[in-house]
């Protein structure tokens, strides 16, 4: 099973990486935290000291247009939010 990762550089997450030392990433659904810790120490070099996890919902959509009222709705997608060990930090720029 292939695991995707991508990290979620937010307000609120910047805040909770400066403060706490944990980082948010958005994962597959079907991924635990057993996999999700195996994954970010491999691919960010890090000692990872608790890994928590959250479904996020879909949102309804709506807009006005031309042809009237239209409808949908976003995705639900499932978030980690990592802590580190003390001293160390994740870079997401370093890639650039």
């Amino acid at each position: 099973m292939e695991i995707s990762i991508q990290p979620i550089v937010t307000e609120k997450a910047t805040k909770l990486s400066e403060k706490l030392n944990r980082y948010t990433f958005r994962v597959s659904p079907e991924a635990n935290k057993y996999q999700i810790k195996q994954l970010v120490e491999k691919l960010y070099g890090v000692k990872v000291v608790n890994v928590n996890t959250a479904l996020v919902r879909g949102k309804n959509k709506s807009r006005w247009t031309k042809s009237g009222l239209l409808r949908g709705k976003t995705n639900a997608y499932k978030k980690a939010f990592i802590t580190v060990g003390e001293g160390q930090t994740i870079d997401f720029y370093s890639n650039i």
